[in-house]
Protein backbone atom coordinates (compact mmCIF):
# COMPACT_ATOMS: atom_id res chain seq x y z
CA UNK A 1 0.00 0.00 0.00
CA UNK A 2 2.81 2.18 0.87
CA UNK A 3 5.18 1.41 -2.26
CA UNK A 4 1.21 2.45 -4.25
CA UNK A 5 1.12 5.60 -2.01
CA UNK A 6 4.78 6.57 -2.62
CA UNK A 7 4.59 5.99 -6.16
CA UNK A 8 1.58 7.87 -6.94
CA UNK A 9 2.85 10.77 -4.98
CA UNK A 10 6.33 10.88 -7.19
CA UNK A 11 4.06 10.82 -10.11
CA UNK A 12 2.09 13.92 -8.81
CA UNK A 13 5.80 15.55 -8.00
CA UNK A 14 7.07 14.83 -11.82
CA UNK A 15 3.84 16.09 -13.15
CA UNK A 16 3.76 19.41 -11.73
CA UNK A 17 7.46 20.02 -12.06
CA UNK A 18 7.12 19.30 -15.47
CA UNK A 19 3.91 21.41 -16.11
CA UNK A 20 6.41 24.47 -14.20
CA UNK A 21 7.96 26.85 -16.86
CA UNK A 22 11.65 25.32 -16.74
CA UNK A 23 13.93 28.57 -15.33
CA UNK A 24 16.18 28.20 -18.37
CA UNK A 25 13.24 28.84 -20.88
CA UNK A 26 12.40 32.17 -19.18
CA UNK A 27 15.81 33.47 -19.08
CA UNK A 28 16.02 32.24 -23.15
CA UNK A 29 12.96 33.87 -23.84
CA UNK A 30 14.34 37.00 -22.44
CA UNK A 31 17.53 37.22 -23.83
CA UNK A 32 15.64 36.89 -27.60
CA UNK A 33 13.09 39.43 -26.71
CA UNK A 34 14.51 42.44 -24.61
CA UNK A 35 17.19 43.26 -27.65
CA UNK A 36 14.22 43.34 -29.90
CA UNK A 37 11.59 45.20 -27.54
CA UNK A 38 14.10 47.63 -27.06
CA UNK A 39 14.84 47.79 -31.31
CA UNK A 40 11.30 48.62 -31.61
CA UNK A 41 11.38 51.36 -28.39
CA UNK A 42 14.19 53.13 -29.81
CA UNK A 43 13.20 53.23 -33.54
CA UNK A 44 9.58 52.40 -33.64
CA UNK A 45 7.75 53.81 -30.70
CA UNK A 46 9.78 56.70 -29.78
CA UNK A 47 10.04 58.30 -32.55
CA UNK A 48 6.36 57.83 -32.90
CA UNK A 49 5.57 59.43 -29.57
CA UNK A 50 7.88 62.14 -30.62
CA UNK A 51 5.94 62.73 -33.62
CA UNK A 52 2.57 63.24 -32.02
CA UNK A 53 4.31 65.79 -29.85
CA UNK A 54 5.30 67.80 -32.42
CA UNK A 55 2.15 67.64 -34.04
CA UNK A 56 0.87 70.02 -31.45
CA UNK A 57 3.62 72.36 -32.12
CA UNK A 58 4.63 75.06 -34.61
CA UNK A 59 8.23 74.02 -35.88
CA UNK A 60 10.41 74.91 -38.69
CA UNK A 61 12.50 71.53 -38.95
CA UNK A 62 15.87 74.17 -38.81
CA UNK A 63 14.22 75.59 -35.49
CA UNK A 64 16.15 74.64 -31.68
CA UNK A 65 12.43 75.09 -30.39
CA UNK A 66 8.80 74.49 -30.96
CA UNK A 67 6.22 76.17 -29.83
CA UNK A 68 3.25 74.52 -28.78
CA UNK A 69 0.16 75.49 -30.18
CA UNK A 70 -2.26 73.01 -28.98
CA UNK A 71 -4.83 71.22 -31.98
CA UNK A 72 -4.49 74.38 -34.21
CA UNK A 73 -2.48 72.20 -36.91
CA UNK A 74 -4.97 69.41 -36.47
CA UNK A 75 -8.03 72.39 -37.01
CA UNK A 76 -5.93 74.32 -39.90
CA UNK A 77 -6.18 70.39 -41.51
CA UNK A 78 -9.64 70.02 -41.08
CA UNK A 79 -10.50 73.15 -42.42
CA UNK A 80 -7.77 73.53 -45.63
CA UNK A 81 -9.64 73.78 -49.07
CA UNK A 82 -6.37 70.90 -50.16
CA UNK A 83 -7.22 68.53 -47.61
CA UNK A 84 -10.05 66.32 -48.87
CA UNK A 85 -8.33 66.53 -52.39
CA UNK A 86 -5.23 64.71 -51.09
CA UNK A 87 -7.22 62.62 -48.72
CA UNK A 88 -9.00 61.63 -52.03
CA UNK A 89 -6.10 61.31 -53.92
CA UNK A 90 -4.97 58.42 -51.51
CA UNK A 91 -8.04 56.40 -51.13
CA UNK A 92 -8.40 56.28 -54.75
CA UNK A 93 -4.94 55.73 -54.98
CA UNK A 94 -4.93 52.99 -52.60
CA UNK A 95 -7.64 51.36 -53.68
CA UNK A 96 -6.90 50.96 -56.98
CA UNK A 97 -3.10 49.75 -56.27
CA UNK A 98 -4.64 47.26 -53.44
CA UNK A 99 -7.01 45.27 -55.72
CA UNK A 100 -5.45 45.70 -59.09
CA UNK A 101 -2.37 44.49 -57.18
CA UNK A 102 -4.46 41.32 -56.41
CA UNK A 103 -6.31 41.16 -59.39
CA UNK A 104 -3.30 40.54 -61.20
CA UNK A 105 -1.05 38.22 -59.27
CA UNK A 106 -4.07 36.19 -58.58
CA UNK A 107 -4.59 35.81 -62.66
CA UNK A 108 -0.58 35.27 -63.35
CA UNK A 109 -0.41 33.21 -60.28
CA UNK A 110 -3.07 30.81 -61.92
CA UNK A 111 -1.27 30.74 -65.44
CA UNK A 112 1.93 30.70 -64.36
CA UNK A 113 1.42 27.47 -62.17
CA UNK A 114 0.47 25.72 -65.17
CA UNK A 115 2.99 23.10 -66.62
CA UNK A 116 3.93 25.58 -69.48
CA UNK A 117 7.42 26.06 -71.12
CA UNK A 118 9.24 28.40 -70.17
CA UNK A 119 7.42 29.40 -67.31
CA UNK A 120 10.33 30.00 -64.76
CA UNK A 121 11.66 32.87 -67.26
CA UNK A 122 8.35 34.54 -67.53
CA UNK A 123 8.13 34.06 -63.69
CA UNK A 124 11.35 36.32 -63.14
CA UNK A 125 10.20 38.97 -65.23
CA UNK A 126 6.93 39.39 -63.55
CA UNK A 127 9.03 39.52 -60.26
CA UNK A 128 12.14 41.66 -61.67
CA UNK A 129 9.89 45.07 -61.36
CA UNK A 130 9.32 44.38 -57.54
CA UNK A 131 13.18 44.52 -56.56
CA UNK A 132 13.66 47.77 -59.24
CA UNK A 133 13.88 50.80 -57.56
CA UNK A 134 10.41 53.10 -57.57
CA UNK A 135 12.58 56.00 -58.68
CA UNK A 136 14.09 54.28 -61.49
CA UNK A 137 10.87 52.78 -62.24
CA UNK A 138 9.50 56.39 -62.42
CA UNK A 139 11.99 57.53 -64.54
CA UNK A 140 11.51 55.04 -67.34
CA UNK A 141 7.73 54.89 -67.26
CA UNK A 142 8.08 58.97 -67.91
CA UNK A 143 9.36 57.67 -71.86
CA UNK A 144 5.85 55.52 -71.70
CA UNK A 145 3.35 57.91 -70.85
CA UNK A 146 5.00 61.24 -72.56
CA UNK A 147 2.38 62.62 -74.63
CA UNK A 148 4.72 63.72 -77.67
CA UNK A 149 7.42 60.59 -78.03
CA UNK A 150 5.97 58.31 -75.28
CA UNK A 151 5.33 54.99 -76.27
CA UNK A 152 0.99 54.75 -75.34
CA UNK A 153 1.38 58.25 -78.03
CA UNK A 154 2.77 56.39 -80.27
CA UNK A 155 0.78 53.73 -80.34
CA UNK A 156 -2.42 55.57 -80.14
CA UNK A 157 -0.95 57.81 -82.88
CA UNK A 158 -0.95 54.28 -85.56
CA UNK A 159 -4.59 54.01 -84.44
CA UNK A 160 -5.15 57.80 -85.20
CA UNK A 161 -5.98 58.93 -81.73
CA UNK A 162 -4.40 61.61 -79.87
CA UNK A 163 -3.10 60.66 -76.10
CA UNK A 164 -4.41 61.87 -73.37
CA UNK A 165 -1.85 64.54 -71.30
CA UNK A 166 -0.91 62.83 -68.26
CA UNK A 167 1.41 65.37 -66.74
CA UNK A 168 -1.29 68.24 -67.04
CA UNK A 169 -4.64 66.64 -66.32
CA UNK A 170 -4.79 65.22 -62.21
CA UNK A 171 -7.08 62.48 -63.17
CA UNK A 172 -4.74 61.42 -65.92
CA UNK A 173 -1.99 62.04 -63.76
CA UNK A 174 -3.36 59.91 -60.71
CA UNK A 175 -3.86 57.31 -62.99
CA UNK A 176 -0.20 57.55 -64.87
CA UNK A 177 1.04 56.97 -61.15
CA UNK A 178 -1.50 54.23 -60.04
CA UNK A 179 -0.58 52.20 -63.04
CA UNK A 180 2.72 52.57 -62.72
CA UNK A 181 2.88 51.37 -59.20
CA UNK A 182 0.78 48.58 -59.77
CA UNK A 183 2.91 47.64 -62.74
CA UNK A 184 6.07 47.30 -60.26
CA UNK A 185 4.04 46.20 -57.03
CA UNK A 186 2.48 43.03 -59.12
CA UNK A 187 5.33 40.68 -58.65
CA UNK A 188 5.03 40.94 -54.83
CA UNK A 189 1.26 39.70 -55.15
CA UNK A 190 1.81 37.35 -58.12
CA UNK A 191 4.94 35.15 -55.87
CA UNK A 192 2.87 34.82 -52.99
CA UNK A 193 0.04 33.48 -54.43
CA UNK A 194 1.93 31.24 -56.88
CA UNK A 195 3.53 29.88 -53.37
CA UNK A 196 -0.06 29.71 -51.68
CA UNK A 197 -1.61 28.39 -54.89
CA UNK A 198 1.71 25.64 -55.03
CA UNK A 199 0.84 24.60 -51.18
CA UNK A 200 -3.12 24.14 -51.41
CA UNK A 201 -4.41 20.87 -51.43
CA UNK A 202 -4.79 19.16 -54.77
CA UNK A 203 -7.35 16.60 -53.23
CA UNK A 204 -10.15 18.99 -53.48
CA UNK A 205 -9.59 19.84 -56.85
CA UNK A 206 -9.51 16.33 -57.95
CA UNK A 207 -12.70 15.66 -55.96
CA UNK A 208 -14.47 18.84 -57.43
CA UNK A 209 -12.96 17.92 -60.99
CA UNK A 210 -14.52 13.95 -60.41
CA UNK A 211 -18.12 15.92 -59.30
CA UNK A 212 -18.27 17.99 -62.87
CA UNK A 213 -18.01 21.14 -60.49
CA UNK A 214 -17.63 24.17 -63.47
CA UNK A 215 -14.38 26.08 -63.59
CA UNK A 216 -16.11 28.98 -62.09
CA UNK A 217 -17.31 27.10 -59.14
CA UNK A 218 -13.90 25.85 -58.46
CA UNK A 219 -12.54 29.01 -58.57
CA UNK A 220 -15.02 30.46 -56.11
CA UNK A 221 -15.88 27.63 -53.70
CA UNK A 222 -12.69 25.63 -53.59
CA UNK A 223 -9.65 27.51 -54.60
CA UNK A 224 -10.68 31.27 -52.89
CA UNK A 225 -11.42 29.92 -50.07
CA UNK A 226 -8.13 27.68 -49.44
CA UNK A 227 -6.27 31.34 -50.25
CA UNK A 228 -8.31 33.47 -47.95
CA UNK A 229 -5.47 33.78 -45.54
CA UNK A 230 -3.28 34.67 -48.43
CA UNK A 231 -5.56 37.43 -49.71
CA UNK A 232 -6.02 39.06 -46.03
CA UNK A 233 -2.33 38.66 -45.96
CA UNK A 234 -1.71 40.60 -49.15
CA UNK A 235 -4.63 42.82 -48.35
CA UNK A 236 -2.64 44.81 -45.70
CA UNK A 237 0.46 44.60 -46.23
CA UNK A 238 -0.14 46.11 -50.24
CA UNK A 239 -2.03 48.49 -48.37
CA UNK A 240 0.48 49.70 -45.98
CA UNK A 241 3.10 49.66 -48.33
CA UNK A 242 1.11 51.30 -51.08
CA UNK A 243 -0.26 54.20 -48.66
CA UNK A 244 3.51 55.13 -48.04
CA UNK A 245 4.42 55.19 -51.43
CA UNK A 246 7.08 58.22 -51.79
CA UNK A 247 9.47 57.95 -54.98
CA UNK A 248 7.55 57.03 -58.30
CA UNK A 249 4.71 60.12 -57.20
CA UNK A 250 8.50 62.71 -56.33
CA UNK A 251 9.90 61.01 -59.62
CA UNK A 252 6.59 61.86 -62.31
CA UNK A 253 4.96 64.29 -61.22
CA UNK A 254 5.67 66.03 -58.18
CA UNK A 255 2.97 65.96 -56.12
CA UNK A 256 0.92 68.04 -59.36
CA UNK A 257 -0.60 68.69 -62.19
CA UNK A 258 -2.33 72.20 -60.56
CA UNK A 259 -0.51 71.82 -56.77
CA UNK A 260 -2.49 68.68 -55.24
CA UNK A 261 -3.17 66.22 -58.39
CA UNK A 262 -1.26 63.10 -57.35
CA UNK A 263 -0.37 64.36 -53.93
CA UNK A 264 -1.61 61.54 -51.54
CA UNK A 265 -0.95 62.42 -47.76
CA UNK A 266 2.73 60.31 -47.78
CA UNK A 267 3.84 63.38 -49.82
CA UNK A 268 1.98 65.96 -48.48
CA UNK A 269 4.28 65.25 -45.49
CA UNK A 270 7.40 65.29 -46.93
CA UNK A 271 5.91 68.67 -49.08
CA UNK A 272 5.39 70.28 -45.44
CA UNK A 273 8.40 69.20 -43.70
CA UNK A 274 10.78 69.67 -45.91
CA UNK A 275 10.05 72.11 -48.56
CA UNK A 276 7.31 74.28 -47.19
CA UNK A 277 9.37 74.09 -43.41
CA UNK A 278 6.04 73.07 -41.54
CA UNK A 279 7.74 70.17 -40.13
CA UNK A 280 4.52 70.56 -36.74
CA UNK A 281 1.92 70.30 -39.16
CA UNK A 282 3.91 67.93 -41.53
CA UNK A 283 3.61 65.57 -38.08
CA UNK A 284 0.00 66.45 -37.79
CA UNK A 285 -0.20 64.87 -40.89
CA UNK A 286 2.00 61.85 -40.40
CA UNK A 287 -0.04 60.83 -36.92
CA UNK A 288 -3.49 61.37 -38.82
CA UNK A 289 -2.21 59.19 -41.33
CA UNK A 290 -1.17 56.16 -38.77
CA UNK A 291 -4.81 56.69 -37.20
CA UNK A 292 -5.96 56.09 -40.70
CA UNK A 293 -3.92 52.83 -40.84
CA UNK A 294 -4.62 51.72 -37.31
CA UNK A 295 -8.21 51.98 -37.74
CA UNK A 296 -8.16 49.97 -41.11
CA UNK A 297 -6.24 47.52 -40.08
CA UNK A 298 -8.06 46.36 -36.64
CA UNK A 299 -10.88 46.58 -39.08
CA UNK A 300 -9.26 44.32 -41.10
CA UNK A 301 -8.41 41.80 -38.78
CA UNK A 302 -12.15 41.96 -36.91
CA UNK A 303 -13.27 41.16 -40.40
CA UNK A 304 -10.51 38.10 -41.02
CA UNK A 305 -11.32 36.86 -37.71
CA UNK A 306 -14.94 36.92 -37.56
CA UNK A 307 -14.63 34.77 -40.86
CA UNK A 308 -13.18 31.92 -39.37
CA UNK A 309 -15.62 31.21 -37.31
Amino acid sequence: MWSITSTKERRETLRKRSDRPDRNEWWLAVVLLVPNLILLGVFTYRPLADNIRLSFTNWNISSPTAEYIGFANYREWWTHPNTWTVVSNTVIFTAATVIGSLLLGLALALVLDQKLKGRNFVRSVVFAPYIISGAAIGVAFQFVFDPSFGLISDALARMGQTAPDFYQRPGWALFMVTLTYIWKNLGYSFVIYLAALQGRRKDLDEAAEIDGTSAWRRLTRVLLPQLRPTTFFLSITVLLNSMQVFDIINVMTRGGPQGTGTTTMVYQVYQETFVNSRAGYGATVATILFLILLVVTMVQVRYMQRGEK
